[in-house]
């Protein structure tokens, strides 16, 4: 199936497919499981609307979960970190190069904690092996959050992995990856709370470029109510906002905001769980909706941002959550334009 989007430069369309079942795990010292199993026993009734990845996916093994494909989404595979060169490999996006991501020269990481959430950029240029030509390549970034936990064999404990792109008018061909490459061990009583940092990739419906986001996350868990399944709140605070080169855009959003919704604010909107019933399963996984709300000058609350939030719990006992959220806005200072912001965190209990 193709799909023809706007570019940016040169306003050509660019056709492309699914080129495989997308199921690729994040490979890391010498390779992850996924897993799935090929027999149709002993697997545990999972939340309905679980992404693509593991299928039959049960505590005491490992799980993936990947973007689902639709239009844009969902394209990027063979997601592959190699340590001895600080590079990441990405399939089955056109013109990123070839394949290989290097740490982004500008803005290398996007975290401050034990906690890796390091940045990679694509090729700008490639050349035409028979006459030599540069052709100019699209401008993508990958988000690569790693835990500082270890499993006995050296891998990490979770991973997560985000691709988008600012080279389109509308939302560029990308892709995420989250998984816990260990087993989990849920209370049946008791609560419990989870802090860590939070980072993301912002891409734009209605004009090019891309932004990057950073902030504190905590989710709580209430692992004996709902009867359906547990309670979970989560919590995306201080958030602020970054150019491509680094620039603190924070004060530039909350002013567009105050201009909008003529009110007072000193910060971004905090991104809130919705508490729901039947969000999370035994096997430790996770899936609800998250938005933002805002206090209008009117005295009115207002909804700013909404989205899907997914995400696994993974330890024994539970000390550990990985997870990704995609949350859509409109832009506060640019009319008809949409934000798309993708976030991975690796939260821990306690926090490192």
């Amino acid at each position: 199936m193709a799909h023809n989007r706007i570019l940016l430069a040169a306003l050509l369309a660019v056709a492309a497919c699914s080129g495989g079942d997308g199921t690729n795990p994040i490979n890391n010292s010498g390779g992850v499981e996924d897993g799935s199993d090929t027999e149709n026993e002993g697997g545990i009734t999972s939340v309905d609307e679980m992404p693509p990845g593991t299928p039959l996916p049960k505590p005491n093994r490992a799980i993936v979960r990947r973007e689902p494909e639709d239009d844009t989404n969902g394209f990027a595979t063979g997601f592959a970190y190699n340590s001895d060169t600080d590079e990441f490999t990405v399939d089955n996006l056109a013109f990123d190069g070839d394949n290989t991501y290097s740490r982004d020269d500008v803005v290398g990481t996007l975290s401050t904690g034990a906690t890796r959430y390091a940045l990679y950029e694509g090729d700008s240029e490639v050349s035409d092996p028979v006459t030599g030509d540069p052709i100019g390549q699209f401008n993508y970034r990958a988000l690569y959050g790693v835990s500082h936990n270890q499993m006995e064999d050296g891998r990490p404990t979770t991973e997560f992995a985000i691709v988008r792109t600012g080279s389109y008018v509308g939302y560029g061909y990308g892709g995420f990856i989250y998984q816990r490459n260990g087993s989990v061990t849920l209370p049946e009583t008791g609560q419990a709370n989870f802090n860590g940092e939070y980072a993301g990739l912002r891409d734009f419906e209605g004009k090019g470029g891309l932004e990057y986001v950073i902030g504190d996350m905590s989710v709580s868990i209430d692992f004996e109510d709902f009867n359906t399944g547990s309670g979970v709140a989560g919590y995306v605070e201080n958030r602020r906002i970054f150019d491509q080169d680094g620039n603190d855009l924070t004060v530039e959003y909350i002013n567009a905001f105050q201009t909008q919704y003529e009110g007072t604010y000193e910060a971004l909107p905090v991104l809130r769980f919705v508490i729901s019933d039947g969000v999370a399963d035994a096997n430790g996984e996770i899936i609800g909706q998250v938005d933002s709300n805002i206090l209008t000058g009117a005295g009115e609350i207002q909804q700013v941002e909404s989205g899907t939030y997914y995400a696994i719990v993974s330890g024994e006992p539970a000390n550990e959550i990985v997870g990704v959220l995609t949350v859509e806005s409109s832009h506060p200072a640019i009319e008809g334009v949409t934000v798309r912001e993708t976030g991975g965190f690796i939260l821990h209990r306690p926090a490192p």
